[in-house]
């Protein structure tokens, strides 16, 4: 496996950074991960590192190297870092609770999975044309029968990690990669600045994923000015093992079965008391993603 990647994250004109984004591999598979805590709740910064770390330790204990079944480990894990976040405001006993939105997307094989809930974006980019991108959880993106007028509270989230009510996760059907794809994960500082046309653009201009990401977020950070959003995004382009220009990517091909290499931090940025994951908790999630693998098996047979 073999593939180009850049991150970028910028705190803008906010206070804080409350994006997290990172990404994980063996020798055999790729999950990487973009969460956006969400503002207006406390400690969203939080929320997000929770949903990073779940969804990453779970990886961890599933991939060896592969995952037995991609689809159902995106969900259980999701719902995993829902309840850790749950947890977490539960402990602390918070009125109100830490909230994320999440989007994260294996590869295995040639093939890519994803999953996201809320409004951070993944984008598929392929011979210079849009192939695919995630639908917001938001007012604005609901389908509307009969084409009515779009609602006052447009921006307005469904759903989310954290929030009282189960979140919704949406699963987009597995698609095969061909090389030169570029898949990008992004929260909406990215595309509440710079429009569709102008994110294919750039993504698909001929350039390393290492040059054209960086643009897109200076584009996005100037296109919001002083009151710029947080700025974070994820940019990879899935390449053959026998692709030129290896010097740039990251190839797999050499990892041993047992190593797992991830740019995701292990540590909370908060209280040290949180620092480690509830342990029975991961285990009760991993029984879970045993189950849900066990019952697409069923249904498959």
């Amino acid at each position: 496996m073999k593939f180009s990647v850049f991150q970028v994250s910028r705190k803008g004109g906010r206070l804080k950074n409350e994006d997290r984004m990172g990404y994980c591999y063996t020798r055999e598979s790729g999950l990487f991960v973009l969460a956006d805590g969400m503002g207006g709740h406390p400690e969203g910064e939080v929320a997000a590192q929770m949903a990073l770390q779940t969804i990453a330790a779970l990886y961890q204990r599933e991939a060896r190297p592969l995952l037995k079944d991609v689809k159902a480990f995106l969900n259980a894990s999701v719902m995993a870092a829902h309840r850790q976040i749950m947890r977490y405001a539960g402990t602390k006993a918070m009125l109100d609770t830490p909230r994320t939105t999440v989007v994260a997307a294996v590869l295995q094989g040639s093939t890519a999975h994803w999953v996201h809930c809320g409004d951070s974006r993944l984008y598929v980019v392929r011979d210079g044309m849009l192939l695919t991108r995630t639908r917001d959880h938001s007012h604005a993106e609901r389908p509307r029968p009969g084409g009515g007028p779009e609602p006052a509270n447009r921006n307005l989230l469904l759903t989310c990690l954290g929030s009282p009510t189960p979140p919704l996760i949406d699963a987009a059907p597995p698609l095969q990669l061909r090389r030169g794809d570029r898949i990008m994960l992004c929260s909406d500082g990215v595309w509440g600045v710079l429009d569709d046309a102008t994110i294919v653009h750039i993504l698909s201009s001929g350039r390393p994923v290492s040059d054209a990401a960086p643009d897109l977020a200076e584009m996005a950070l100037r296109k919001g000015g002083s009151h710029s959003d947080n700025v974070t995004l994820i940019a990879l382009e899935w390449e053959t093992p026998d692709s030129p220009g290896g010097e740039r990517g990251v190839s797999t091909d050499s990892i041993s079965d047992g190593v797992f290499a991830s740019t995701i931090q292990a540590g909370m940025p908060s209280d040290n008391e949180l620092d480690d994951l509830d342990e029975d908790a991961i285990e009760r999630s991993i029984a879970e993603i045993n189950e849900a693998i066990r019952r697409s098996a069923a249904r498959k047979s």
